[in-house]
């Protein structure tokens, strides 16, 4: 629900950003604020705590990046803007937005995320980041080390809070926020998905937050149409597959399975069947998982086949089509992964390959969102065109 002192704005000019900023936002491309853009930027630029969840693909990351850099004091060098997100795909792609908006500004960045020598974001910090982006590993090391101060930060935002406050990222962000900030410092969690676990840990946390929450059922989003298709076992769906793609002619399409192991065996058999497709997972190395990343946003692939890792966060504008080879194994997922596809309003589908076993999860997670999931029909190329 919606505080009801909370302002919404209709267009970027009316909510008192500094005129640079005003210019980079532009500049990035945006014309007028989304739903979670005129309600979200505001609130952290006159320096509220903050719940807010959105869709996927709505704009999350220019709302927050957009407020968070209205508080930069430009003439200040000092860190003072600190941006967590899971995976370092997810803050490499918030740091580009950022970067963006920022361009007219002259502020400051620096990463802070695994896979790079943690000399090298030392360095980085030493000749000044006013914003740092990184991922909950990296950033408690850093913070540790001194390298990363906290006495000047503003606000920290938690991308994807959900997934962030729950298993191993919610001990490692126990151990960052266990270090301390000051009482000033404001705090920020996005998210598409805000479960009742994650919403009471929230409470804990933040002070007196101004919340932007959807309910489960508003959260399905429009323009993606959703399809099943039965399969009565596990071994034949690797042909049915085949089958859709012999029927279909997509821009690029995201397949999902559940481990490491299935995604490779998939890519290897579809490669086999002289399908190209590339795959991502999570213990990639990380300098092949960003050419992989780079491979499919400049279209040279145009199917990939991946684990979770890509089901949150990843805007790639051309996804018009997502496979869910399994059904992820929490239904949160399932509206991560989907959103891949019908980014920003674009219309996109996706198709859910279930064993008999697998329909009741299916019509779970059709309940819970209050949402539709139909059969494939058999014109398949007429629908998905």
């Amino acid at each position: 629900m919606e505080t009801k002192e909370m302002k919404i704005y209709d267009t970027f000019d009316d909510m008192g950003l500094p005129e640079q900023l005003l210019r980079g936002v532009y500049a990035h491309g945006f014309e007028k604020p989304s739903e979670i853009q005129k309600r979200a930027i505001c609130v952290i630029k006159d320096g509220h705590d903050c719940i807010c969840q959105a869709q996927s693909g709505t704009g999350k990351t220019g709302a927050f990046g957009i407020g968070c850099l209205s508080l930069v004091d430009v003439a200040n060098p000092a860190t003072q803007i600190l941006i967590i997100a899971p995976t370092r795909e997810l803050s490499q792609q918030i740091e580009g937005v950022m970067r963006t908006i920022g361009s007219h500004y002259k502020v400051t960045f620096a990463a802070a995320t695994g896979g790079n020598p943690v000399r090298e974001d030392i360095a980085a910090l030493q000749r000044g980041a006013q914003v740092v982006i990184g991922t909950p590993g990296r950033v408690y090391d850093l913070m540790e080390r001194n390298a990363l101060k906290r006495t000047g930060i503003k606000c920290l935002v938690l991308d994807e809070a959900d997934q962030m406050l729950e298993g191993r990222f919610r001990d490692q962000l126990e151990c960052i926020l266990g270090l301390g900030f000051p009482e000033t410092t404001r705090v920020g969690l996005f998210s598409a998905t805000m479960p009742d676990e994650v919403i009471e840990v929230a409470n804990r946390l933040l002070k007196d937050p101004v919340r932007i929450l959807l309910p489960p059922e508003k959260v399905t989003l429009e323009g993606i149409s959703q399809f099943y298709v039965e399969i009565d076992q596990e071994a034949w769906k690797f042909d049915c597959l085949c089958d859709i793609y012999q029927h279909i002619n997509i821009n690029q399409a995201i397949i999902y399975d559940n481990t490491r192991q299935k995604v490779e065996w998939l890519a290897k058999r579809l490669q086999e069947n002289k399908f190209e497709v590339g795959y991502i997972h999570g213990d990639m190395d990380p300098k092949e998982r960003k050419a992989t990343i780079q491979a499919f946003r400049s279209g040279s692939v145009r199917v990939l086949v991946s684990s979770d890792l890509l089901a949150r966060g990843i805007d790639v504008q051309q996804v018009s089509l997502v496979i869910n080879f399994a059904l992820p194994p929490q239904r949160e997922n399932y509206i991560h992964r989907i959103g891949r596809s019908g980014r920003f309003g674009r219309k996109g589908a996706a198709i859910n390959l279930v064993t008999p076993a697998e329909l009741a999860d299916l019509r779970e997670i059709e309940k819970f969102y209050a949402t539709s999931i139909v059969t494939l029909p058999s014109n398949i190329a007429d629908v998905l065109a």
